[in-house]
């Protein structure tokens, strides 16, 4: 034997007819209700995402790593030559340092 559905809390207000709850506490629990169902379906969700990686976002990332690779490649590369240059282009203060 199966229970009926639940109605959809979005849609319709479970307490309204309550006999016992005035219409500001039938209200303050429809919203309570409501954010209850939001954070079930946030933690579904994001159980989803830790569960199995997007696909995507993984490749998204690995092209944004191997440019950041080449990026401090070529950012020691000119360091390099702007070091070498200041030293090929005054070698006698270099000398006059080392004494």
């Amino acid at each position: 034997m199966s229970s009926p559905p639940p109605p959809d809390i979005f849609a319709e207000n479970p307490y309204l007819n309550h006999p016992s709850l005035s219409p500001i506490e039938v209200e303050v629990l429809w919203e309570y209700a409501k954010l209850a169902q939001n954070l079930k379906q946030l933690k579904q969700k994001t159980r989803n995402l830790t569960e199995q990686p997007d696909a995507t976002l993984t490749a998204r990332l690995r092209a944004v790593e191997n440019k950041m690779g080449l990026i401090l490649t070529l950012f020691k590369a000119s360091v390099w030559g702007v070091i070498n240059e200041q030293n090929a282009a005054s070698p006698e203060s270099f000398d006059a340092t080392l004494r």
